[in-house]
């Protein structure tokens, strides 16, 4: 798997994508999945070929976007893909599912674009009270947002350095 050139990307390291992948295993088969500030693609490959039925690439840097077109060629999922050169915001809202099941988020650390992504994705029809977001952050990302946002918690699993928090949509913010 090839990953864009220069410091703007970090790969998920394989034990931690192993780790996030035994957590997600049983909601893949069939699911539609956004790798949103996808870099290489990783992310959005493995669902792939662990039987989600589509995934959207979505980054605006030309290089990322080179590489994800690279590394779905050479995994031959060109076919359950779609690649979105743009803005992670501006993707979001023109996201054309009704349902969207798993949402995965790794935006540069410390830059407020996960409250961002997640203000948008509050408002939008595809995210149900069964869509999964998981957002990888650093260790000192504040999430207190999230309760005022309309979202929950619903696990956390702390890296050496970093972290993925799993969030639903509250019931009551339905």
């Amino acid at each position: 798997m090839r990953t864009p050139q220069g410091m703007d990307t970090r790969p998920t390291t394989d034990r931690i994508k192993e780790t996030l992948f035994n957590i997600l295993q049983f909601d893949l088969p069939g699911c539609v999945f956004v790798d949103l500030f996808s870099g290489s693609g990783g992310i959005g490959i493995e669902a792939l070929s662990r039987g989600a039925k589509r995934a959207y690439f979505i980054d605006n840097d030309p290089r990322a976007i080179a590489c994800i077109r690279q590394n779905l060629e050479f995994t031959k999922f060109t076919d359950r893909a779609t690649v979105l050169k743009q803005d992670a915001l501006a993707a979001l809202r023109v996201l054309p599912e009704e349902r969207v099941d798993l949402i995965f988020l790794d935006p540069p650390y410390r830059q407020e674009h996960e409250k961002r992504a997640l203000e948008v994705l509050a408002g939008m029809g595809y995210v149900t009270e069964e869509t999964m977001i998981v957002v990888e952050a650093a260790l000192d990302t504040d999430f207190s947002y999230l309760a005022p946002m309309g979202w929950e918690v619903v696990r956390k699993n702390r890296y050496k350095t970093n972290q993925h928090i799993f969030l639903r949509k509250e019931r009551s913010h339905l």
